[in-house]
């Protein structure tokens, strides 16, 4: 299998773009077809959906966190006979002149589906792709997929005039509220809460069966242009790795489990929210982000799964959490309420989600020390998404953290012997450098 691919993506977010990829997914699917599916960017919410939507799972393909290489070993590792790629944010959005869809379609050679959401439009529809066909000649637009057509008609008026441009029309998606998926302040509420996901993903792959051509669609697809093949993933932090999975923590990128399980390290599952403790052989503990302070009332009343952390930290077993997983190992969690929960107490913080407060955006992170994330010294690039406010801290700074610009960030990350923890979750590794070396 070659992976010939294709890019679904839009000029904004909220035009219909997800909704559209997971509608190709599963329909794609259905036809009998292996279908790859990834996700542009740092997302961790939308690869949950792709993977029940075309029954494998999803990686992210992120341009500005990865390099050409590590991109091409991503696609060279998972061949299927078909690729549908989720953009993000609008085609050419990035972050510092980096990480836009634009650019992973560039580096790979994948041609773009452009989504455009026409409600209240006729022929600027077929200007705006227009605009995106000549914006940049390394991205090619293999055509559009119209979303919230308002009737027959309204496709109607609006095909000549990408007639007279010359782009590939490849139909029009009625407006239909059974689409819209159930959301929270993090995005979509996650896949494995939605309960009628598979109805809900069904009922979207009929609409597109009815309204797009889809073998037009398909061959439209590309092969991968890929590079050497680079290194790029995160050192597995120990040989068996139990794993925080539930509800509370499912913010994990799944390029970092699969580079694990290639290295030869084990996953080992537990549920914190059942109270479940990690496995007591386990030489590494990773509590992943998620949505704790949903559940801090259990997650405080969880005795076997705080002891059993305890229990860990007293034996110098390495232990990382990341965001939610990052304040679960703190001293205290104020929920939105402003009702205070105790937590593991491994590390001197303490957060609150009483007056929210948004911190969002790439992190270019050193290590000031050894840790589950690397060696001191060594790069981390990683992405911070939360409305958590840090009340205290007081363990030694983590890492030395800096945005896309290269300004610092307030991030430090905390490390209180063999526990550590961050905000941003770790994407890939940056700079090598090697102990000695200034």
């Amino acid at each position: 299998m070659t992976s010939r691919g294709l890019i679904v993506s839009a000029v904004r977010s909220g035009a219909g773009k997800t909704t559209i990829a997971l509608g190709l997914m599963r329909a794609f699917a259905r036809r009998g077809l292996t279908v790859q599916p990834y996700k542009c960017g740092p997302d961790y919410i939308d690869p949950a959906f792709h993977a029940f939507a075309a029954g494998r799972p999803s990686f992210n393909l992120d341009s500005w966190a990865m390099s050409r290489g590590f991109l091409s070993d991503l696609v060279a590792r998972h061949p299927a006979e078909l690729v549908v790629t989720e953009g993000v944010m609008g085609l050419f959005d990035g972050a510092g002149g980096r990480g836009a869809t634009s650019d992973v379609a560039a580096s790979l050679g994948w041609p773009v589906v452009l989504v455009l959401d026409v409600k209240g439009q006729i022929e600027t529809a077929a200007a705006v792709a227009l605009g995106c066909a000549n914006f940049r000649d390394d991205v090619g637009i293999a055509g559009v997929i119209l979303n919230r057509v308002a009737s027959a008609r309204h496709l109607a008026m609006i095909r000549p005039a990408f007639d007279r441009v010359g782009i590939k029309l490849f139909g029009g998606v009625p407006n239909d509220v059974r689409f819209a998926l159930p959301e929270r302040h993090l995005g979509l509420v996650q896949a494995v809460e939605t309960a009628d996901i598979e109805t809900r993903l069904d009922a979207v792959a009929d609409a597109l069966e009815q309204s797009l051509d889809l073998e037009a669609i398909r061959h439209s697809a590309h092969p991968a242009r890929l590079a050497d093949a680079a290194a790029g993933g995160l050192p597995p932090p120990g040989q068996r790795i139990a794993l925080a999975q539930d509800r509370a923590f499912s913010f994990m990128y799944p390029h970092l489990l699969d580079h694990w399980r290639s290295a030869g390290a084990e996953i080992l599952p537990f549920s914190p929210l059942a109270d479940e403790a990690p496995d007591a052989s386990a030489d590494a503990i990773w509590l992943p982000g998620g949505y704790p302070e949903l559940h801090a009332g259990a997650l405080a009343a969880a005795s076997r799964f705080l002891d059993g952390l305890r229990r860990a930290a007293a034996r110098s077993v390495t232990i990382h959490g990341e965001c939610g997983g990052y304040m679960v190992l703190g001293q205290g969690l104020e929920d939105a309420d402003g009702r205070r929960h105790a937590m593991a107490g491994l590390l001197q913080l303490e957060t609150s989600f009483a007056r929210r407060r948004l911190h969002i955006g790439y992190r270019r992170a050193r290590l000031c020390v050894d840790c589950a994330l690397g060696s001191a010294g060594n790069e981390i690039m990683g992405h911070e998404f939360h409305y958590a406010r840090t009340l205290s801290i007081g363990d030694e700074p983590l890492v030395d953290c800096r945005d896309v610009s290269g300004a610092v960030v307030p991030e430090v990350g905390a490390c209180r012997g063999s526990v550590s923890g961050t905000f941003f979750h770790a994407i890939s590794r940056g700079l090598i450098v090697s102990k000695g070396s200034s």
